[in-house]
């Protein structure tokens, strides 16, 4: 009763075939999927992906990477300059 689902994994190559079914040769979605046999709303899926990573909206791993080290300098350096502007103050102080 309890059993996994097995899912089917489909090659790069396969996904970009559908999705040129549908952008380049004209067949509807719901054509292609069938013609293909796998579900309509999987092939949208890998259609919007493709266009999302066409479109530059999505981001490589460098890039994420890169992301993730810059945000963690920019915190690092805005609490340096929280703390100088602290300094600073204290010490304007104490010169009156």
């Amino acid at each position: 009763m309890n059993q996994k689902r097995v899912y089917k994994n489909y090659s790069v190559a396969f996904k970009e075939e559908a999705i040129a079914l549908v952008t380049e040769q004209g067949y509807s979605v719901a054509e292609a999927a069938a013609s293909l046999g796998i579900r309509p709303n999987q092939l949208y899926d890998w259609k919007k992906k493709q266009e999302a990573a066409s479109g530059g909206t999505v981001l490589s791993a460098d890039e994420r990477v890169e992301l993730l080290q810059l945000r963690k300098e920019n915190k690092q350096l805005r609490m340096e300059k929280e703390i100088l502007k602290k300094a600073s103050a204290f010490f304007a102080r104490e010169l009156r």
